[in-house]
Formats: structure tokens, sequence, C-alpha cells
């Protein structure tokens, strides 16, 4: 047994089993999503030169028939395969991240733009004591995909870590999460667990 690891032993589901979106058959019109016109980086720290590409601009004033609405489905599909900062697998496939945890929460008032999605973390063991790290790149992996107008809010998942409330805590701080995105230690760690994602 590996002393280093909190969890050497984790559960891990057959690729498989975990939930896919149903592909239709292909087609050859082009269809414009919201991911085609990504905004760099949020965090310059994890910039480099291969992540960093001219993008489309997009126009401020964005028509609401244009905008295409994200689904759970999509969220879980960015996060599954970020990589475990201490296994070499899938957070999908260790179970860290489940669809039935993500949701997406509408605009609170017809007139504002502005959605949630909202992703709970499930750590391999209680005692996890990387379960901050796993929620800031889950956190940094949402910020940088999704449009602006979606807000991200990681938790830790009631009931399954000893150090939930302090995690929440952190993830739930701005300031926080952009004092962490500056030490070079955990934009390496981040950067290992993103390099899986495509």
């Amino acid at each position: 047994m590996d002393a280093g690891k909190d969890n050497a032993n984790p559960t891990i589901l057959n690729p498989h089993d975990l939930p896919r979106r149903r592909r239709s058959t292909p087609s050859t019109a082009t269809k414009h999503g919201i991911f085609d016109s990504l905004a760099p980086t949020a965090y310059p720290s994890l910039a480099n030169s291969e992540t960093l590409h001219d993008a489309p601009s997009s126009s401020s004033s964005e028509d609401e028939s244009d905008r295409e609405e994200i689904d759970e489905q999509e969220v879980y599909d960015l996060i599954s395969n970020i990589t475990d900062p201490e296994h070499p697998l899938s957070l999908g496939s260790l179970g860290v991240v489940n669809l039935s945890d993500i949701a997406i929460i509408p605009p609170a008032s017809p007139t504002s733009r502005i959605s949630s999605v909202r992703v709970l973390i499930t750590p391999t063991t209680s005692a996890c004591s990387l379960t901050t790290v796993i929620g800031l790149g889950v956190k940094v992996r949402l910020v940088n995909a999704l449009p602006p107008r979606i807000r991200v809010d990681v938790r830790i998942k009631e009931g399954t870590s000893s150090s939930a409330d302090e995690a929440n805590k952190q993830l739930g701080d701005k300031e926080r999460v952009a004092a962490a995105m500056e030490n070079r230690n955990l934009v390496n760690m981040v950067n290992h667990m993103l390099s899986s994602c495509d």
C-alpha cells in the first residue's frame, strides 16, 4: 500500500458505465455552440502558449434567441475527464464527479441573463487532503470553458469530507481562489489535472 496517498485503493468505475450524451448521426452542417468563441483563460497564471489561441470575438449584444443553453451532461463532459491529483485516473471514473450532482440554476428574474452551474464533489475518502485542490481544478475548468454569463459554484458534497466546510469556504471566495492561482505549486498541480481535458 502506498502510504503517501490518502486513498491508495479507490473504487474505479468502468468507463463504459459513465454517463454519455447520445450522439446523433453526424451532420455536415456546422452548428455554432456556446464554446465556439471561448475567451482566454480567466486565470492568467494557468495560460501557456499551447492553450492560448486567437478565438473569434463574441458580440457583447448577444441575441437571446441565438444563445444556446447548457445542460448537466455538457458540464459533466467538461469535468469528468479531469485527472485526479493522486491517481492517474479521471474524476468521472473515480466517482468524484457525478451527473446527478450537477445542477443548472436558471436566472433569478426574467430580465437577468446570469445563470449558475452548481457542482457537488464527492471525495474518494472523507480524509482526502486534496479535496480543495480537486474543487479548484473543477472550478478553473468550468470558469475557463463556460461563457461569462454562467456563474460557477463548486462545493464538496455534505457529509463526504471531514474538511468540507473549510473547503467550501475557500472555493466560494473569489479572492481566495485568485490567490490560490498565484501559487506556482497549485498552478502546476491544476495544469496537470487539466492536461487530460480536450
